[in-house]
C-alpha cells in the first residue's frame, strides 16, 4: 500500500514537474526555476525514502507533498484562471525590497518585469512610487499615466498625477486633471482639497468656493473644507461669511487655532475688541501663532488705553519672535509707549527669520487680514483728522461770531 502511494506520488509529482518546466520554457521566466528546484527536492526525498525502505516523520512527509504537488498544483490552477504567478512573485519581491528601502533593487526588478509584461498595471504603479521616492517626478507621472490607462478606475494614480503636476508648478494642467477626476468621483476628498488649493494659488477664489461647496455635500462635517472656505471668503473680502466658516470649522475641531486667530483678526478691524481678545487668547495655544497673538493683544489694550498691558503683551511678542522689534517700533499707535519696550540691540542681519508651517493660502489670508486692518486703521485715523479739523473750524467760526457781537 505504501509502495503504491509512493509510485502514485512520483507520477503526479513528475507530471507537474514537466508542466512547470514547459511553462518556464514558454514564458522564458527564471522565476519558475525556484518552483522546479523545490519540486526536484521533493521528488528526490521521495526517491530516497523508497530506496532506503525507511519511513520519514510526518513533518517531512507534509513538506514533500507541499513542495512537490500542492504548491505546483496551486500555481497551475491560478494560471489557468488567468493569473500570472511569475509577475506576482516578482511584485512580492519588490514590496519586500521597498520595506527595507532598497529602491535600487526594486527598480531593477520592476524594469525587468515591465520589459517582459508591459501591461502589468501593478508593476507600472509600483515603479511610479519608486520614481516618486527618488524625486523623479516626471518619470513618476509617466508611470502613473500608464497605470491609469491600464486601470481606468485607479483614482489614486489619477490624483497622484495631479499632485505631481502641481509640485512641478503646472497648476493649470493639474487643475484640469482634478476636474476630470472629480467628475468621475466627486466624493474624493483629497482631490477636492487640492483643486481648491490650486484655485486659491491662482487667485480664483470664487471657483475655489464652488469646489469646496461641492466637497461639503459629500463631507458636511469636514473642518478642513469649512476652514478653506473661510480663507476663500477672506480673500474675497466677504468677512461675514468667512467668520461663519471659521467658527463652524472651530466647533468641529476645537484645536483649529488658526481659525480662532483669523476670527480674532476680523473682530479686531471690526472694532469688536472683546471678542477679538477672546479669540486671540484662544489662539495662544498654537506655538506658531503665540507671538502674533500677543502682539495683537498689545494692540487691543493700546486701543483701550491700557498702556501697561499693551507694553506687557508686545514685550512677550518680541521675546518670542524678534521680528516684532522692527514691527512694533514702526507701529504708529505704539509711539506713546515705545520707550517701555524691552528691545535688545540686534543687528538687522541677525534678526531671526522664523519659518512657519502655514500653507500658501493660509499665509495669503493672514497677510490679507493684516492689510485690511491697516487700511481700516488708516481710514479711521483719516476720519479722526477730518472730524478734528471740522471741530476746530466750528470753534474758530464760533469765536469769530462772538467777537463780531
Amino acid at each position: 500500500m505504501i509502495i503504491a502511494e509512493k509510485i502514485i506520488f512520483s507520477i503526479i509529482a513528475f507530471y507537474l514537474f514537466i508542466i512547470m518546466f514547459f511553462k518556464m520554457i514558454k514564458k522564458s521566466d527564471t522565476v519558475y526555476i525556484v518552483v522546479l528546484l523545490m519540486q526536484a527536492i521533493g521528488i528526490a526525498l521521495n526517491f530516497i525514502e523508497i530506496i532506503s525502505k525507511s519511513t520519514f516523520n510526518m513533518f517531512l512527509k507534509i513538506l514533500i507533498y507541499l513542495i512537490s504537488i500542492i504548491i505546483p498544483f496551486i500555481i497551475i490552477t491560478m494560471e489557468m484562471k488567468g493569473q500570472n504567478i511569475a509577475e506576482r512573485l516578482k511584485l512580492l519581491l519588490v514590496k519586500i525590497a521597498l520595506k527595507f528601502n532598497n529602491t535600487k533593487f526594486a527598480k531593477k526588478v520592476l524594469l525587468e518585469l515591465i520589459s517582459k509584461y508591459p501591461k502589468s498595471y501593478n508593476a507600472h504603479k509600483l515603479l511610479a512610487e519608486v520614481y516618486e521616492k527618488e524625486g523623479g517626478m516626471r518619470k513618476a507621472i509617466d508611470e502613473y499615466v500608464v497605470a491609469v490607462d491600464l486601470n481606468k478606475k485607479d483614482y489614486d494614480s489619477y490624483y497622484k498625477i495631479s499632485f505631481l503636476l502641481n509640485e512641478l508648478d503646472k497648476k493649470e494642467d493639474a487643475k484640469v486633471m482634478l476636474q476630470n477626476l472629480l467628475s468621475k468621483k466627486p466624493e474624493y476628498l483629497k482631490a477636492t482639497m487640492l483643486l481648491g488649493d490650486i484655485c486659491c494659488d491662482l487667485e480664483q477664489y470664487k471657483e475655489a468656493l464652488n469646489v469646496y461647496s461641492n466637497g461639503l455635500k459629500y463631507s458636511p462635517n469636514n473642518y478642513d473644507i469649512l476652514y478653506s472656505m473661510g480663507i476663500a471668503y477672506t480673500m474675497l473680502n466677504d468677512f461675514q461669511n468667512a467668520k461663519i466658516c471659521y467658527e463652524e470649522a472651530a466647533i468641529i475641531n476645537s484645536l483649529l487655532y488658526k481659525a480662532y486667530y483669523n476670527i480674532a483678526q476680523i473682530n479686531l478691524f471690526s472694532n469688536d475688541l472683546d471678542e477679538a481678545e477672546q479669540y486671540f487668547t484662544r489662539s495662544l495655544e498654537d506655538n506658531e501663532l503665540e507671538a502674533d497673538a500677543y502682539y495683537n493683544l498689545g494692540k487691543i489694550y493700546m486701543l483701550r488705553g491700557d498702556y501697561d498691558n499693551a507694553v506687557k503683551f508686545v514685550n512677550l511678542a518680541i521675546q518670542l519672535d524678534n521680528n516684532y522689534i522692527k514691527v512694533a517700533t514702526n507701529e504708529t499707535m505704539f509711539i506713546p509707549i515705545l520707550s517701555k519696550f524691552n528691545i535688545p540691540i540686534i543687528d538687522e542681519e541677525d534678526i531671526e527669520k522664523k519659518e512657519k508651517s502655514l500653507t500658501p493660502k493660509e499665509q495669503k489670508a493672514k497677510e490679507h487680514l493684516e492689510k485690511t486692518y491697516n487700511v481700516v486703521d488708516m481710514l479711521n485715523m483719516a476720519k479722526t483728522r477730518v472730524a478734528r479739523k471740522e471741530k476746530q473750524k466750528e470753534e474758530q467760526d464760533k469765536d469769530i461770531g462772538e467777537r463780531e457781537k
